[in-house]
C-alpha cells in the first residue's frame, strides 16, 4: 500500500513537472504573438449569464476582464458582417414569429434591417429562467462594428477580438470583407489585438493571405471530414442517445492522423489550434478529448499554441490546464478569471445591474 502511494505521488509530481514545462513553452509562444497567457476567451461573450452574442454578454465579459471577446462572423443579404453563431436564427431569436415563412432560412437571406427587427434576448429568459432579466428582452443582433465599439468602450478594459469565419463557404469573400472592417477601425495596428479562427482550412488560408500578420487558429474536430476517428461511426449512426458519452470514447485514428491536422494548421498560416474537450459532467458542450497531454506536447513541439473549447467548470479548468493548454474558450469568464487569480472587482450580477440590465 505504501509503495503504491509513493508511486502515485511520484506520478503526480511528474505530471506537475510536465505541466510546468508545457506552461513555459506556451507562455513563450504566446509572448511571440503578443497574445494573453493563459488566455480567457469569452465565448460569444459572457454567455452563461446573458444572451449569447448580444451587447449584454459582450459588455459583461469586457467588464469582468476577459482577454478576448469571441464571435462567429456571418454576412447579411446586404453585405454587413454580423455576430451570429447558428446556421439559422430559430434558437436565439423570435424569427419564427416575425418571419414565419422564412424561419429556417440562413442568416444570409436577411437584410440587416430585418435582423435588427428580431428579439435576440427573450429566448434566453425562457431557456434559463433562473438567470432571466427583464432587460434582456428585445436585445438585438450585433454587427461586427458594434462588437468593436463594445471592446473599445472602456479605456481601462480593452479586450481583443477572437473572430471565427462561420461556414465561410456560404460567404465568398468574407475574409477580405473582414480585413476591410478591421483595417478601417485600426484593429490591425496592434499585434495580438485580433485572433482569427476557423474550422475551414481554406478560409484560414484566405485569412492568412489577407492578414498575414494576424495570429490565426485552426479549430479542431474529431469526425468525418476532420480528424479521422478510430471508430468509423458517427454519433447519428451509433444509435446512442448520450452524445457526450459517445464523443468521450472517441480517439483519433492514430498519432499520425492528429499530427496531420497540426501540419494543416501550420500550412494555412496558423499559430495555434482550437481543440475540443471532453467535460467531466458531459453536456451539450462536451466532445472528443483533443487536449490530451501528448497532443498538447506535439502542438507545442510544432510551435503551435492550444486554446481549448468550451470549458466552464473548475474541475475541467484543472484538467485542461494540467494537460498543458494555453487558453480557454469559456461561457463563464468570471469563474475562469477567479481560477487564474485575476478576480473581477464586482460579481456578474453587480456588473449587469451597473450596466442597466
Amino acid at each position: 500500500m505504501l509503495a503504491k502511494g509513493i508511486h502515485r505521488l511520484c506520478g503526480l509530481a511528474l505530471l506537475t513537472l510536465a505541466g510546468l514545462v508545457e506552461a513555459g513553452e506556451g507562455r513563450e509562444l504566446a509572448a511571440q504573438q503578443g497574445l494573453a497567457y493563459p488566455a480567457v476567451i469569452a465565448h460569444r461573450g459572457a454567455s452563461h449569464d446573458a444572451p449569447e452574442s448580444t451587447a449584454a454578454a459582450y459588455l459583461l465579459a469586457r467588464e469582468l476582464g476577459a482577454d478576448y471577446l469571441e464571435l462567429d462572423l456571418q454576412r447579411t443579404r446586404d453585405g454587413v458582417l454580423v455576430a451570429v453563431h447558428d446556421d439559422n436564427l430559430q434558437r436565439t431569436s423570435d424569427v419564427a414569429r416575425r418571419f414565419p415563412e422564412r424561419k429556417g432560412s440562413p442568416v444570409s437571406a436577411f437584410t440587416l434591417a430585418e435582423l435588427k427587427s428580431l428579439d435576440a434576448g427573450s429566448w434566453f429568459n425562457q431557456a434559463y429562467p433562473e438567470r432571466a432579466r427583464a432587460a434582456f428582452a428585445g436585445l438585438r443582433i450585433l454587427t461586427l462594428d458594434e462588437v468593436m465599439d463594445i471592446a473599445e468602450g472602456n479605456p481601462e478594459k480593452r479586450p481583443g477580438l477572437y473572430i471565427e469565419t462561420k461556414v465561410p463557404s456560404l460567404f465568398p469573400g468574407i475574409e477580405a470583407d473582414l480585413k476591410a472592417r478591421l483595417q478601417a477601425r485600426g484593429w490591425l495596428d496592434t499585434p495580438g489585438r485580433v485572433v482569427l479562427q476557423s474550422f475551414d482550412r481554406n478560409s484560414l488560408a484566405l485569412l492568412h493571405k489577407e492578414m498575414p500578420q494576424v495570429p490565426k487558429v485552426l479549430l479542431l474536430w474529431l469526425g468525418k471530414g476532420s480528424i479521422e476517428p478510430a471508430s468509423a461511426q458517427t454519433f447519428a449512426e451509433s444509435g446512442e442517445r448520450d452524445k457526450a458519452a459517445f464523443y468521450a470514447r472517441q480517439q483519433p485514428k492514430s498519432h499520425a492522423e492528429f499530427e496531420r491536422w497540426l501540419d494543416y494548421a501550420k500550412a494555412a498560416g496558423a499559430i495555434g489550434t482550437g481543440p475540443s474537450a471532453a467535460l467531466t459532467a458531459g453536456g451539450a458542450q462536451s466532445y472528443a478529448d483533443l487536449v490530451q497531454p501528448w497532443m498538447n506536447r506535439m502542438s507545442h513541439d510544432k510551435g503551435l499554441l492550444v486554446h481549448v473549447y468550451t470549458v466552464d467548470e473548475r474541475v475541467d479548468f484543472d484538467k485542461v490546464m494540467a494537460a498543458g493548454v494555453d487558453g480557454i474558450f469559456t461561457n463563464r469568464s468570471g469563474p475562469l478569471l477567479r481560477y487564474f487569480a485575476r478576480p473581477p472587482a464586482l460579481g456578474e450580477a453587480q456588473i449587469l445591474k451597473a450596466l442597466d440590465y
